[in-house]
């Protein structure tokens, strides 16, 4: 039986006592029900996974003690999904949900020129990685940039590089790789536009295509990333 896991920013060594986060005692009190002696995982999103036992509960705190710790490597491939803000924020942060659990390394939230919206709540973000992460039993946490240009982007050092979009000449399939870092571009509703197609196949980004039917951004999104972690 797998242990419930939580997210702890700084995991200390064996041995260690540490009082949790107002939430996750909320939530191993009141949805859990776990008593002292219980035993939860928890991890910091690089990598650093821990058994520990709960030594004391109340409505307001929860300590456990760090039985052991181990560290579980980064799986071998590296997913980087630069995706287009979305007008609708909804549909942005589900896309986030999915891809955590999917397990992309890192997001890159892209400005196009026809990105419609420029809000951008990273804390609100980091909590939506977070859950997902935990959910999906991982032990690393995405990594979530600030929103940069496409320009800026094209600067990031890659071994595979697409770009995905609707007009001509997308005729190459995401295949599976031994690449170690891939990064795939994704863009606003009504798509990327022609000039920055041009610059992405100008740095040696790769025009694929991700099937017959037209795709929303998040959903094309979510497919480029189950694509590529098939490997």
């Amino acid at each position: 039986m797998q242990l419930p896991v939580f997210f702890l920013e700084q995991i200390p060594v064996q041995g260690s006592l540490v009082s949790l986060p107002d939430e996750t005692v909320r939530h191993i009190l009141t949805v859990l029900r776990m008593r002292e002696n219980e035993s939860i995982a928890l991890t910091d999103g690089r990598g650093i996974r821990a058994t520990a036992v709960i030594s004391s509960i109340s409505k307001k705190n929860c300590e456990v003690r760090i039985e052991s710790t181990h560290f579980q490597e980064r799986p071998g491939s590296h997913i980087v999904l630069a995706v287009s803000l979305l007008k609708n924020a909804n549909r942005f942060e589900w896309m986030l949900e999915k891809v955590t659990e999917l397990g992309v390394g890192a997001i890159v939230p892209l400005l196009c020129h026809r990105t419609e919206r420029q809000h951008f709540r990273a804390d609100r973000m980091k909590n939506i990685l977070i859950s997902a992460m935990l959910q999906s039993q991982q032990s690393w946490l995405p990594e979530l940039s600030d929103p940069e240009t496409i320009s800026s982007f094209f600067k990031r050092e890659m071994h595979l590089k697409y770009i995905a979009h609707c007009l001509p000449g997308a005729e190459y399939r995401l295949k599976i790789s031994d690449a170690i870092i891939t990064g795939i571009m994704i863009g606003p509703e009504g798509d990327f536009s022609p000039e920055e197609i041009k610059d992405a196949l100008d740095h040696g980004f790769l025009p694929v295509t991700l099937g017959a039917n037209r795709l929303r951004s998040e959903t094309a999104a979510v497919a480029a990333v189950t694509l590529l972690a098939l490997r």
